[in-house]
């Protein structure tokens, strides 16, 4: 299972960035987000009203202590960072972890998350999108899977088109 910790989310800076996090962890087959930081209960209606209509059981969760929380979990911690080994010399090591918690950043990273850390990858050893790098580690990881996940429960579902926008309505 797969879980991401957006790390130091504050409202008035990050309300989007956290909140494109969390679509991009749902859409690309993450079972949950975790964030630390500021408690925005705007952040979590928005991410549970889109897994309630787009499907996949996807749930959003607030944790106040991100250190603890880290130090607690029981799988391999992924820390997505510019400064990390390049994820395609890690990844094939990473696929083989069916449990394990990707942690993007928010404000300064502080230095306990690189020691915390089974990995620190980087995806470009370049300034980034820790949106972007989340997406990219996501899709590495799962090998393109996500093109073809299926979202139970999903109210709405996308018709595949070469022009326009074609969206069922699937019911309650």
């Amino acid at each position: 299972m797969v879980f991401v910790l957006r790390l130091n989310h504050r409202i008035f800076r990050d309300k989007r960035i956290s909140t494109h996090c969390a679509l991009v962890a749902r859409a690309f087959g993450a079972e949950k987000v975790f964030y630390s930081g500021e408690r925005d209960k705007k952040l979590e209606e928005s991410v549970k009203k889109t897994a309630n209509k787009w499907g996949g059981g996807f749930g959003i969760e607030y944790v106040r202590n991100w250190k603890s929380f880290v130090e607690g979990f029981p799988g391999k911690k992924i820390h997505l960072t510019m400064y990390g080994i390049p994820l395609p010399e890690k990844i094939r090591e990473i696929r083989k972890e069916k449990n394990i918690l990707v942690i993007v950043g928010g404000e300064k990273v502080p230095s306990e998350v690189y020691k915390l850390s089974d990995w620190n990858v980087s995806i470009t050893l370049q300034p980034h999108s820790e949106v972007a790098a989340l997406a990219v580690f996501l899709h590495e990881y799962f090998q393109g899977k996500e093109f073809r996940k299926k979202f139970k429960n999903a109210k709405v579902s996308v018709v595949p088109q070469e022009r326009g926008k074609k969206v069922l309505d699937l019911g309650e």
